[in-house]
């Protein structure tokens, strides 16, 4: 069963409140200050990997996350990039520098790997780095930088049915990349050998490594503008102050056990659907988060660690806390009960796979905001089409040389209390990610876009529209190996209020004589030159019934190619009768 992830626990803070901190004085205006200046230099790492790394996963998608913690392992700031990531990089730092030994065995200097998916809570794609932060002798923090690399020595470069951890690429359980300062020379090489892509990942990694140095060149001002002990009462302050948000927050919702569920396809080794449901209960100014009544833990990679368990649900809960105009820090996270059960989707044990960790995740959020619905009609929007979309493509040049890439798409999302849904947008857990712009992506790969499109008919009907679907279609100009890791196929994003359902995604692929090969999640697939992979993203849902949808509305969106004549005429009964009656 899964203990409070308001502090970790290892250090001794598990259940700490307002009520025992330290300080409780100390000049909120300073605080402020020393809250934004954390936010900037975690930023500041954010930018800095941008603008380093080699990878276009890192540096156009932003595909990663960076944050500073305290010595205590509790997140003092995060920079603006992967949300999904959010509560899984403390997770990180405490266990490995456990498995070092404890932060006592540290030197100044050291610089941490991990790739161990159970300690991550991610495939070993995503590799972490871990600096120690040492002011004067003494441990003051740590920097962390978790970044999806393209190829780190799984059985393909992404996968989706593997079946123990051991296929989905190198384990590094917490080890020294730098010792002292020294570059472990046997480790760095047996990294580089464990990919197909050498040069990526050395880059990136250095990348990752100078970003922690920037953030933790950020820390050491602080530390040396206010000196220690008023640094780290500002801090106990800024904890404190987002515990009273975040309690607000909770306080303001109805006391009550709010229930939701979903489903995956499959687990990419079986074909079997696998429902689940998520528990929220709202008791004064707490909330519990109930996993344990997922299903056990399942034979495909869709498994998901406990630490991006946590993270998914922080992260569905934060659309809450800022909208009372707060930043991530450790301190919003106190009143979050996290349950949930070893041996289950949603807490694996080794060594169950996980390539596919994050998709189980993305549902989970959504069904987070999904249960509290009822209790919060004007806030919680409809479902989004909960997948990524997600394309990785690789082959050999003409050089016969490696290379692999990777593009996600956009989907609709809901419609909410206040109107219709925008223009389709990533998933929410993966809010941060850019999709790669069609001219980089076939400047690169021997690979042609022949559409990019939005779809009519596509959003939900509802009072306000879901947002639509789109369309993409890549035909390959020479062989190409693609794996497809979607999932969510089987329905689109949900209406509330009465509104209706959106388009669910779907995939195919086209031959040259025209024949069409529906597709589902796949690894490995080969397209030979001239084949078409056509993808189908999905709609989000609508809001409210759709008889009440005004017919001003309905006439802007057959002016704009939203909704067609014929699908109008089905769904609007009020069009009956009226001049915008469509002919």
């Amino acid at each position: 069963m899964g203990h409070d992830e308001g502090l970790p626990a290892a250090h001794g803070y598990e259940g700490m409140t307002m009520a025992d901190s330290t300080v409780q004085t100390v000049d909120p205006v300073t605080t402020e200050i020393v809250r934004h200046a954390l936010d900037a230099a975690a930023d500041q790492m954010r930018v800095a990997l941008c603008r380093t790394a080699f990878s276009p996963v890192i540096y156009e998608m932003t595909d990663f996350a960076a944050a500073l913690y305290d010595p205590q392992v509790r997140l003092l700031a995060q920079g603006r990039s992967l949300p999904s990531f959010l509560g899984t990089l403390g997770f990180c730092v405490e266990t490995a520098v456990e498995r070092l030994g404890g932060p006592e065995v540290l030197e100044e200097g050291d610089v941490v790997v991990t790739t161990y998916s159970y300690d991550t809570g991610s495939h070993a794609q995503d590799l972490t780095i871990i600096v120690p932060a040492f002011y004067e002798d003494e441990l003051v923090g740590y920097a962390a930088i978790k970044a999806h690399h393209m190829d780190l020595g799984a059985r393909d470069p992404y996968c989706t049915d593997t079946t123990d951890l051991f296929q989905e690429g190198l384990i590094l359980p917490g080890v020294r990349l730098y010792r002292a300062g020294e570059l472990q020379d046997d480790l760095y090489r047996t990294l580089l050998a464990n990919s197909r892509l050498p040069n990526l990942l050395a880059g990136d990694l250095h990348a990752q490594i100078g970003a922690a140095e920037i953030g933790l060149a950020g820390l050491f001002r602080l530390i040396e503008k206010y000196g220690l002990d008023d640094f780290r009462g500002y801090v106990e302050r800024i904890f404190d102050h987002a515990e009273t948000i975040a309690r607000s927050v909770f306080t303001a919702i109805p006391d009550g056990t709010y229930t939701a569920q979903g489903a995956m396809d499959n687990d990419g080794v079986n074909h079997d659907l696998i429902p689940f449901e998520v528990v929220v209960t709202i008791d004064g100014d707490r909330c519990v988060v109930d996993y344990t009544g997922a299903p056990d833990e399942v034979g495909g990679p869709i498994n998901c660690p406990r630490p991006t368990t946590v993270s998914v649900t922080r992260m569905a809960l934060m659309s809450f806390f800022e909208q009372a105009g707060s930043s991530p820090n450790e301190g919003l996270f106190r009143p979050i009960e996290i349950l949930t059960r070893p041996g289950s989707l949603f807490e694996p044990r080794p060594p169950a796979p996980c390539f596919m960790y994050g998709w189980p995740g993305t549902v989970a959020a959504e069904l987070i905001h999904k249960a509290l619905a009822p209790a919060l009609p004007d806030q919680v929007p409809a479902g989004s089409a909960r997948d990524l979309c997600a394309v990785v493509w690789w082959g050999t040049d003409e050089n016969g040389e490696p290379w692999a890439d990777g593009n996600d798409h956009l989907v609709g999302h809901g419609a909410s209390s206040h109107g219709d849904a925008g223009a389709p947008l990533m998933i929410i857990a993966c809010s941060g990610i850019k999709n790669t712009p069609l001219e980089v992506f076939e400047a690169r790969r021997p690979v042609m876009a022949e559409r990019l499109e939005f779809v009519p008919d596509t959003g939900g009907t509802g009072r306000f529209r879901g947002g639509l679907g789109v369309d993409a279609h890549y035909r390959a100009l020479s062989d190409v190996f693609v794996t497809l890791p979607w999932d969510q196929t089987h329905s689109g994003g949900w209406g509330l209020s009465g509104g209706g359902s959106g388009r669910a995604s779907a995939l195919a692929l086209r031959h040259p004589d025209g024949r069409v090969e529906p597709l589902e999640k796949c690894s490995a697939l080969r397209i030979p030159a001239g084949c078409t992979l056509e993808l189908f993203c999905g709609g989000g849902g609508g809001w409210g019934p759709a008889e009440e949808r005004s017919v001003e509305a309905i006439e802007s969106d057959l002016r704009e190619g939203y909704t067609s004549a014929e699908a109008a005429r089905d769904a609007y009964p009020q069009l009956r009768g009226s001049d915008a009656t469509p002919g």
